[in-house]
């Protein structure tokens, strides 16, 4: 994706099949999602999107829905506070369940969950009318299957319409199936890459629900009772067992555990981006270091990964890495 940003602090290179060149692999910050407008304040949010972009982060990903919409106006607000070039930045919003943002366009607008009721062509009419018209640049999708994908960028083929770039997908450590066994052959044969979320599983990777749940914490929240009860269950305390190995990793890499997990999520070439959350500025600057790890994790260090996991799936073609 692309940034003409000057920042030199992170490395540049080009994914997804957009003309845009993005930081390397794609850093970004997701705190619009549960923080914007939600957890944290408007002068926190405005701290931790100045430490991002200072930190060569360009792309911003937010949604209609979340906070009720708070969170777009927030992110807008802060844009236009900041003065910073609109060219500079990458600013991705979505689409399912209906100016917040005072932009006069996104550059990647995401189709939300698929949508059986409406026939296909129909979407990528609409997400053609919304480039053609300069509403966005590009669009992709969120949560579709790879069969839907290449609906619908058959169907764009077909009748001479713009096709989806990525889709944002979960990833991580516990959540691999998807990235790895699905979506590569999209990535290799018409060039869609991945803008992955929740590298740190809605916070479990961070390592903080060991003795329980803390009350500031996401799961604490009556809205993510879910995930509470994900981290409570057995395979939840299975992978707090996981996590304890994975820690003696980080520590040989002199890292912490959530910028292992998160370099182990950019070490994957499908991987445009990936979309970090974020609610204080020290978790933020600790996330970011996960560049610095990126190196390190060799095809050893992979390999020991994987051995402690025990969930790497398996394909005749095995694009992971």
């Amino acid at each position: 994706m692309r940034t003409v940003t000057s920042c030199t602090k992170l490395k540049k290179r080009a994914k997804c099949s957009l003309s845009l060149h993005r930081s390397h692999q794609g850093f970004s910050l997701l705190g619009t999602w549960v923080t914007f407008g939600g957890q944290i304040s408007d002068e926190v949010a405005e701290q931790l999107m100045t430490i991002a972009y200072e930190n060569g982060v360009n792309l911003f990903d937010t949604a209609e829905v979340y906070s009720a919409g708070k969170a777009e106006i927030i992110l807008g607000n802060i844009i236009k506070k900041k003065c910073w070039r609109r060219s500079s930045l990458v600013i991705t919003t979505k689409l399912y369940w209906g100016g917040k943002l005072q932009l006069e366009y996104v550059d990647v607008v995401f189709a939300n969950r698929p949508d059986s009721n409406t026939p296909m062509e129909e979407i990528v009419r609409a997400m053609t009318h919304i480039i053609n018209h300069g509403m966005s640049m590009y669009w992709g999708t969120s949560r579709w299957s790879a069969m839907e994908i290449m609906e619908a960028y058959s169907v764009a083929r077909q009748f001479n319409l713009i096709p989806p770039v990525c889709e944002q997908a979960e990833y991580h450590l516990f959540q691999r199936d998807k990235v790895e066994m699905q979506l590569p052959e999209l990535y290799h044969k018409i060039g869609v890459g991945v803008v992955s979320w929740s590298p740190l599983a809605c916070g479990i990777i961070t390592g903080k629900y060991d003795n329980g749940i803390p009350e500031s914490s996401r799961a604490s929240l009556k809205s993510y009772q879910w995930l509470k009860e994900k981290i409570l269950s057995e395979d939840g305390r299975k992978q707090q067992a996981k996590l304890k190995e994975l820690t003696h990793i980080a520590e040989r890499l002199s890292c912490t555990l959530p910028q292992l997990a998160i370099a182990w999520c950019l070490r994957n070439e499908g991987v445009s981006s990936v979309l970090l959350g974020t609610s204080n500025p020290a978790q933020l600057t600790e996330n970011l270091g996960a560049i610095q790890v990126l190196p390190k994790i060799t095809a050893n260090v992979a390999s020991d990964i994987d051995k402690i996991l025990g969930n790497r799936p398996h394909s005749k073609k095995d694009y992971h890495h």
